[in-house]
């Protein structure tokens, strides 16, 4: 991500993406300079397959970037619910009405209790008043009417005197939507546990928990979820947010980023092996992107890892995705610490991605199979893919990534490994790490581009002329940053996504060669995000796609079975008179599916023969996404702005006619004999 942050240093790039997103805007808003065009004659060779299309081929890449994990898919409510941020009270405040008094407690039990050591001890000096704490929330609790909560605390009373907690949910107006009592807390540690309907719709409400009588209590681990998550699990997901990954259905998920496995420093780095186990047995950690950016600071952004390893693999699971973990290879991030493991200190590194596959795939008496058994899931995961290190570069990478294949290969050689080439797509270091991984054999190299949309129109052939005797790409990280509004910060406009197509078209053309691709990042949310753009965003209720997401949604739900050439007088198209083509057929819907990107101010007319299948006499489906102005975005109050238009037309016989509009997406589903 940081070869992004690196562009913005530069005068010259940013004139450059200037006149290059001026000039894809110019095009698109003159749409009433168009002229008529005489038909352009394509054909598809559908019976002459080129190579296989990878299920993994679309799939999605999570980083707990922009609250993309805590505040966002994962669905707990409740911010620094057992007291282990920085600042162990951030997040909440006392709660006194009337003559009430008290006092709030911190207390650190150190070693007695590593993982959690922290809780909250409350006392309560008055009979009738109201005392206890409010937590605010991830920018507010957002909680729907007629739902249910369900809220758990870890509880004891110390001392004399009887408490009873009172749990209440206030909405922005002051106004009680909610509220539920437990009594009788005894003096051991103990977890309690109460569900309640809310009575009331709101994205800012609040929780308060009330100590009802004279006395002490101790309070940790106090949560709050919604009870109708992803698949009804306790600890789970968002559904509405899960529901839009679910919609795309990704051949993979790479997880769980990212800058954030490297850490700044290796201290901070993702360790799967803390996200595991009981949510109250796992370590948080300050989020790597809490103080990256210094006007996006947000001090209160911390990883719980209640989404940890195994939620990861149940939601892989859940809607059909090869798991692609990324660790860590022994380097932090290099655009921060750069901070290196010494080479004869490697060995607990590569021990993780051992018991990870393990934990993985292994028998459930196994060591760490027996765990993710104990966990719920006695079945292995069946993990094919692993990722060494997130996008570090020179010879110290290549060192770290060959003790790790030496190892891997050796013990799980159909763990097929994704290794770095850095974080840009040309330059010094790309060929270079190009070069070694080529020497090497290696599985995957992990290309990542965060361009502007010129770049990606312009590189829509990067892939034509590949070594196809190198190792498979996969493009892990892309996007493209539009600056075309007056915003400091890039946004997903049609402008972007138009691009983005554009380019996917030559990814999906080479999928000999490109096996998997994701863009990133994946989720922002409105009021809490570091980086844009970003694919789905989301506030504390609602959710929208962006542009992006419902290119990488045509691309992800039409991959076909087979690439098949699509030509113009004998040549492909990537970029001539601004069109640009990819074609596979579905051998098991017998379907022939054609992607057409028109980047231009100017509507194409095409006749587009089919051969080599007889094309059915059954309606033709065509979905378009499209905008006449490319600043356009969705939005959560707009988030229908650019979204796919289908429609339907009698095709007659193998000669297809039709026109692909300006600035525009076009799939057809042409239904063919089989294939």
């Amino acid at each position: 991500m940081f070869a992004l942050i690196l562009t913005k240093t530069s005068a010259i790039m940013k004139k450059i993406k200037l006149v290059a997103s001026l000039g894809l805007i110019l095009a698109c808003l003159s749409l009433n300079q168009m002229v008529a065009q005489k038909i352009q004659k394509l054909s598809v060779l559908a019976n002459k397959p080129l190579a296989e299309v990878q299920p993994a081929m679309w799939g999605i890449f999570f980083e707990d970037i922009n609250f993309a994990a805590d505040g966002g898919i994962y669905a707990e409510l409740v911010k620094n619910r057992s007291f282990e941020f920085t600042r162990p009270l951030m997040g909440w405040t006392e709660l006194k009405q009337g003559d009430a008094s008290g006092s709030i407690l911190i207390i650190n039990q150190g070693e007695e209790n590593p993982n959690n050591p922290r809780f909250a001890r409350v006392t309560s000096n008055t009979e009738k008043g109201v005392y206890g704490l409010t937590n605010e929330g991830f920018r507010g609790i957002g909680v729907s009417k007629g739902k249910q909560l369900d809220f758990s605390v870890f509880a004891r009373q110390t001392g004399e005197g009887l408490i009873r907690l009172k749990i209440e949910l206030i909405n922005s107006a002051g106004d009680k939507i909610g509220e539920a009592s437990l009594i009788h807390i005894t003096e051991k540690w103990q977890k309690y546990s109460i569900s309640f309907v809310c009575t009331g719709t709101d994205a800012k409400a609040k929780l308060n928990v009330i100590l009802e009588g004279k006395g002490t209590v101790d309070l940790d681990m106090i949560s709050l979820f919604p009870h109708d998550t992803w698949k009804g699990r306790a600890n789970g997901l968002r559904t509405d947010l899960v529901q839009m990954l679910a919609d795309l259905k990704p051949g993979f998920i790479r997880f769980p980023g990212g800058c954030i496995v490297e850490g700044f420093e290796l201290a901070t780095r993702y360790q799967w092996k803390k996200t595991i186990g009981k949510p109250e047995d796992r370590k948080l950690i300050i989020n790597r992107w809490n103080t990256e950016f210094a006007d996006k600071s947000t001090p209160d952004y911390f990883q719980s890892y209640g989404l940890g390893f195994f939620e990861y693999f149940l939601l892989c699971e859940d809607i059909g995705a090869e798991p692609l973990p990324i660790l860590s290879c022994g380097m932090a991030c290099q655009f921060n610490s750069a901070e290196v493991v010494p080479l004869n200190q490697l060995d607990p590194y590569i021990q993780d991605a051992l018991d990870l596959i393990e934990f993985a795939n292994g028998p459930a008496d196994s060591k760490w199979g027996k765990i993710r058994s104990d966990m719920g899931h006695s079945l292995p995961f069946n993990m094919k893919l692993l990722g060494i290190g997130n996008e570090q570069w020179d010879v110290q990478y290549v060192d770290r990534y060959k003790a790790f294949e030496k190892v891997l290969k050796e013990k799980y050689p159909a763990v097929k490994l994704i290794s770095s080439v850095g974080p840009s797509p040309d330059g010094k270091q790309f060929e270079y790490l190009s070069g070694e991984m080529k020497k090497m054999n290696a599985d995957f190299v992990d290309e990542h581009y965060y361009k502007e949309p010129a770049w990606f129109l312009k590189n829509a052939s990067r892939y034509d002329q590949y070594d196809r005797k190198g190792p498979k790409i996969f493009a892990g990280e892309y996007a493209a940053h539009s600056k075309a509004d007056k915003a400091p910060e890039s946004r997903n406009n049609w402008e972007s996504a138009l691009a983005e197509a554009a380019f996917m078209t030559g990814l999906e053309r080479n999928s000999d060669m490109v096996q998997m691709a994701s863009y990133a990042p994946l989720f922002g949310n409105v009021e809490s995000w570091q980086w844009r753009p970003d694919l789905i965003w989301f506030d504390n209720l609602r959710v929208a796609g962006s542009p992006n997401y419902y290119v990488q949604k045509l691309f992800s739900n039409n991959k076909g079975t087979n690439v098949v050439p699509i030509l113009k007088n004998g040549l492909i198209l990537a970029g001539a008179d601004s069109l640009y083509a990819s074609a596979v057929i579905d051998k098991k819907t017998n379907q022939v599916l054609i992607k057409l990107v028109n980047a231009s101010s100017k509507q194409v007319s095409l006749e587009i023969a089919i051969e080599g299948s007889p094309v059915e006499k059954k309606p033709i489906t065509r979905e378009v996404l499209s905008a006449s102005n490319p600043t356009v975005f969705n939005s959560l109050d707009k988030p229908g702005e650019i979204v796919p238009v289908i429609t339907t037309f009698n095709s007659n016989g193998n000669k297809i006619k039709t026109t692909v509009g300006p600035c525009s997406v076009t799939l057809l589903k042409v239904p063919s004999k089989k294939l």
